[in-house]
């Protein structure tokens, strides 16, 4: 009496049982890495639009009235702006950079660039928050 064909049935639904828990396994890595891509823009402008907001709101209540652009090397400011353009126009162009992005293919371009426009209102609270 020999029971090894009992055991290679064993053995086969076992390893079917693997199989199929492998698959399902695989099924959920690629549907999350699907969606993970299509979400991607999403996920890399939430950062962006929450600390462009934070700065601006920042900048709001501790700039001057009248703001100064292109400090000179005495002293003096080559232009002066009102607070709202100060705030609004980095904000501006952070948007416009986040919107390029959604409408990019190549989406890590225009995310770097909103990322570099960030620092704009930083800049001008720094030249603008110490009086020569």
């Amino acid at each position: 009496m020999d029971n090894s064909g009992a055991s290679v049935k064993r053995t086969e639904t076992g390893f079917h049982k693997v199989k199929s828990v492998v698959a399902k396994i695989n099924k959920v890595i690629n549907t999350v890495g699907v969606w993970g891509f299509r979400l991607r823009k999403f996920v890399m402008a939430a950062p962006v639009v929450y600390y462009a907001l934070k700065i601006a709101n920042y900048n709001k209540a501790h700039l001057p009235e009248q703001v100064g652009i292109s400090l000179q090397s005495t002293g003096e400011f080559a232009q002066m702006i009102s607070r709202d353009m100060a705030v609004n126009g980095p904000l501006a162009l952070t948007f416009a950079c986040l919107l390029l992005m959604f409408c990019s293919r190549k989406a890590m371009y225009s995310w770097a660039i909103s990322i570099f426009t960030l620092a704009l209102p930083l800049v001008l609270l720094l030249t603008n928050a110490y009086p020569a």
